[in-house]
């Protein structure tokens, strides 16, 4: 499970940080699998041309000063804290973005339910991308209905193409697609097909503070 801002983290001590940084490092292997599940159910979706992971989840995991305390506090440094999965999704066409919507949440629940390894919708963010000049195109909607009549459904351009979401301010970043900071679980062309939980947990410098933020700004 995910932490939660009023969950009490373990006591700070030798033994707390060693739990603290087993806890972390095991959301990122629930995270990586979770990329596995929806990517394998998005894979029988023949509008759907490729799949990467992105985001902290894609990278090898670094060390840094938690937000919560006694750690805050004290300096001690721990595994970075994942809170969401990122996916960047190649589709050549979006008129089908609620049956990839309703794919997601159901490998989700299966994932739940052979694994017990809880990951709601909301904490998979689909950056949705054109084929061949990589242009963001929006994010895949969690409501499922469009418009759902919500603030964020207000956003200029927001639901024009039904469950495509756009955000205020947002920014995509190119970058992220860069080879040390992606990695590409599906290729339909290349027929390629990679399995996220299969990536090591080794201990990568921290990185800069734009790595940090994801695949956007805002």
């Amino acid at each position: 499970m995910t932490r939660f801002d009023d969950e009490e983290p373990h006591p700070l001590s030798e033994r707390g940080i060693e739990q603290e940084n087993r806890m972390l490092l095991r959301r990122y292997r629930e995270f990586r699998r979770g990329a596995d599940a929806v990517t394998k159910a998005w894979r029988t979706h023949p509008e759907v041309i490729a799949v990467s992971l992105i985001g902290s989840v894609a990278r090898a995991p670094w060390k840094e000063v938690p937000r919560f305390t006694p750690y805050r506090r004290a300096r001690v440094a721990l595994w970075h804290e994942c809170k969401d999965l990122d996916l960047a999704v190649w589709l050549d066409h979006l008129d089908s973005l609620d049956r990839l919507r309703r794919a997601r949440a159901r490998a989700l629940r299966t994932l739940w339910d052979e694994a017990s390894i809880g990951i709601a919708s909301h904490q998979v963010d689909v950056f949705i991308l054109e084929p061949v000049t990589d242009r963001y195109l929006g994010r895949l909607c969690d409501f499922n209905t469009c418009p759902k009549g919500k603030i964020e459904c207000r956003v200029p351009g927001c639901g024009e193409v039904t469950l495509l979401r756009q955000h205020e301010g947002f920014r995509w970043r190119s970058e992220s697609l860069a080879e040390d900071r992606s990695v590409r679980l599906f290729d339909r062309a290349a027929k390629l097909h990679r399995r996220a939980a299969d990536l090591p947990l080794f201990e990568s410098p921290m990185p800069s503070d734009e790595a940090q933020d994801g695949p956007w700004s805002e």
